[in-house]
């Protein structure tokens, strides 16, 4: 089951960076649990690939629901990259959109409004560089990891 993020209104704002080939680590913020550190095997799609985006949701909720139907996501998420680009397919108008599956595979995505996300200007990166370096450091060990395989029973 995909969570949608409250068709994205519970996702206040963050990062995620590309920059380092096969990887996107960031930080989103979400309603109620507040920050969340990401470590993602893959890479943006070649409209944003190798560049670091930074976004402020317009239609941002801290909502009590949330809380009920996202407290229990994991954190940090590490996982896999689905889809993340600024024009994700022909036939829609361009847009944020961030999709991933966790070590859990459980599925999340969600999509902003064209102006609530952007590139980041290589004079500001500096910014984010230390805290990128962070979760790098922090999670790499982490992204190895492989979920739990059940016992599957053949017939």
């Amino acid at each position: 089951m995909a969570q949608k993020f409250g068709n994205g209104r519970w996702v206040q704002e963050g990062f995620l960076d590309n920059r380092v080939e096969g990887t996107v680590v960031g930080r989103i913020v979400f309603a109620v649990i507040g920050p969340v550190d990401m470590f993602l095997r893959g890479n943006f799609k070649p409209d944003i690939a190798g560049q670091v985006i930074q976004f402020r949701n317009s239609r941002f909720e801290d909502e009590d629901l949330a809380g009920q139907i996202i407290g229990d996501m994991e954190n940090p998420q590490i996982g896999d990259v689905n889809l993340i680009s600024f024009d994700p397919h022909p036939n829609l108008v361009p847009h944020p959109y961030i999709e991933w599956f966790s070590l859990r595979k459980n599925h999340y995505r969600f999509e902003l409004e064209p102006a609530d996300a952007w590139v980041v200007p290589a004079s500001e990166v500096e910014t984010i560089d230390q805290m990128s370096r962070t979760i790098r450091e922090a999670l790499a060990e982490r992204v190895t990891e492989r979920p739990n395989q059940e016992p599957t029973e053949w017939a």
